[in-house]
């Protein structure tokens, strides 16, 4: 009897001892540190989103475009000690990822840009810029329409997060959610709150340093 528990015991710690530690994102800027946990439901960004802060491909771009009570977004390559006046938003890797949408635009969901219109049928993601979502406090009034315009059924559960928590909604369905913030909330806040300039560039530039973390 004892050598079957024993044999039990072990099962159990192979168990545990084989489980994936999960791997988070830290993007680090003047205003805080944002801690990014990555979907496993979207294995295509993540595994890219991974590559890219490990090779240290953010490290010294912006975010260069910061609309409050939208979204601050970054990861244009061509930020990267970008003059002031210079038009940004079209850089990337040289490729584009396949969607995976599904995931909800909730205040601090991690989302891929992506180019718009019927030039992007298969709504294919940057391969490197993204959204952090600002957002804002949405009615379950409001919700509930922009659920029956887009054919989505939110749960409860989602509504009571969109009023409560805020966010960007009508983005759901159209734009690839891969992570959320886990850590450093208010630091979206503090981003969104900057001065900008025409084009939605921040006035004082807003960099960033990202990797990864256990």
């Amino acid at each position: 009897m004892k050598l079957r528990n024993l044999f039990c015991l072990l099962a159990v710690i192979t168990v545990f001892s084989c489980k994936p530690k999960q791997e988070l994102i830290l993007i680090e800027t003047d205003y805080g540190n944002m801690k990014i946990a990555l979907y496993d439901s979207t294995p295509i960004h993540k595994e890219n989103f991974l590559k890219l802060a490990k090779e240290g491909y953010y490290d010294g771009t912006l975010f260069h475009r910061v609309i409050n009570g939208f979204m601050i977004q970054g990861g244009d390559p061509d930020s990267k000690g970008a003059p002031a006046g210079k038009s940004l938003g079209s850089g990337g890797p040289g490729y584009t990822l396949k969607a995976e949408i599904g995931a909800y635009h909730f205040k601090g969901a991690l989302a891929a840009a992506r180019r718009g219109g019927p030039g992007n049928p298969e709504k294919e993601s940057s391969g490197s810029q993204f959204y952090i979502v600002h957002g804002q406090a949405v009615p379950a009034s409001q919700l509930n329409s922009m659920s029956q315009m887009k054919g989505i059924t939110y749960t409860p559960e989602d509504i009571a997060k969109y009023e409560k928590l805020g966010g960007t909604p009508f983005l759901d369905d159209d734009y690839t959610v891969f992570g959320e913030v886990v850590e450093g909330m208010d630091v979206i806040d503090k981003i969104a709150a900057v001065k900008t300039l025409p084009g939605d560039r921040p006035e004082k530039d807003v960099t960033m340093k990202v990797k990864v973390v256990k």
